[in-house]
């Protein structure tokens, strides 16, 4: 029995650790979705979270202000897209669209701008594990849950907490209407487009420390394409949860396992091509999407921009 628990403990313990930025993405984009706003940006936000937090990480020599820096950037795309879909009405999917390729231009350009062109990238120290006094002792589960890097911690923290503020508070209520029906919400004193701009700048803070956790706790330095298409991967979790926190979660688990799974298949050599290995999270995308689909709980007024003007006049 002991030998099971120390041949899995590994394996279980990696999947924590890769679902974080599943999770983080996930839930950011769930967020902006319950108001009825949807990013479709978050591969370019990762990325330019990755790059920024991994860059202000490298010249402050702070991890802290690498990730304070990644959030910070996340905030001002989706304050972009809240401007623009929100204030000026204009298409969600096509400024989501221009934010994914500014994001991904900017993640290229800002470290030869800064580091420079060179033959080696720097690096910064990941993060440490932070082992919970007590917890961390239990077999399996003390070493996979109880001793891990603070953004799992806050990733896990982060889940329960948007449950409990949806479902269990007034303003989560409030929050939930104006993504369902935000005349009726508006009708009822719900400031519509004080709660989009709010849902969609924690939402992109969020999304832009998914990024950034990705050299901080994987690589330790940012190359391009560090994301591999966790963005879009991200949008296909909030479909597949139902845009409800818990379900995106275990769903976070649930490709996360399919990421260490095929990693350690194609470490351990096997005989299948390793592009084919590359393709499972994808081809488990879309297999997640063509069964969930249609029994997922879309936020009723998810992608469309709410005019009070016009509401007014009709």
């Amino acid at each position: 029995m002991e030998g099971i628990i120390a041949q899995i403990t590994p394996f279980l313990k990696l999947v924590v650790i890769s679902m974080v930025p599943f999770v983080l993405a996930s839930q950011g984009t769930m967020l902006g979705g319950r108001t009825g706003v949807f990013n479709v940006a978050q591969e370019g936000i990762m990325l330019v979270g990755a790059s920024v937090g991994f860059l202000i990480g490298y010249q402050s020599g702070s991890l802290l202000a690498g990730m304070i820096a990644a959030m910070l950037v996340g905030a001002v795309f989706s304050l972009v897209l809240g401007y623009f879909t929100t204030s000026l009405k204009m298409n969600q999917f096509v400024v989501g669209l221009a934010l994914l390729f500014v994001g991904i231009g900017l993640s290229t350009l800002l470290p030869k701008l800064i580091i420079g062109v060179t033959m080696q990238q720097p690096t910064v120290p990941t993060l440490k594990d932070i082992p919970i006094p007590l917890l961390s002792q239990i077999p399996l589960l003390g070493p996979v849950l109880f001793n891990q890097n603070i953004l799992v911690y806050l990733s896990i923290v982060a889940t329960v907490v948007l449950w409990w503020f949806l479902y269990r508070t007034r303003i989560g209520l409030e929050l939930r209407s104006v993504g369902e029906n935000p005349m009726a919400a508006d009708s009822l004193g719900v400031n519509v487009t004080r709660w989009r701009y709010v849902a969609s700048l924690i939402g992109g803070m969020m999304i832009g420390l998914a990024g950034a956790y990705l050299p901080m706790v994987y690589t330790g330095t940012f190359t391009e394409g560090i994301v591999r298409g966790r963005g879009w991967i991200a949008i296909a979790l909030t479909f597949f949860g139902g845009w409800s926190p818990l379900p995106i979660f275990f769903g976070s688990l649930f490709f996360a396992g399919i990421e260490v799974l095929t990693f350690r298949v194609q470490v351990g050599g096997s005989l299948v091509p390793y592009q084919f290995l590359q393709m499972l999270p994808y081809i488990a995308t879309i297999l997640v999407m063509v069964f969930s689909f249609r029994r997922s709980r879309i936020p009723g007024f998810l992608g469309n921009n709410y005019d009070r003007e016009k509401r007014s006049l009709a």
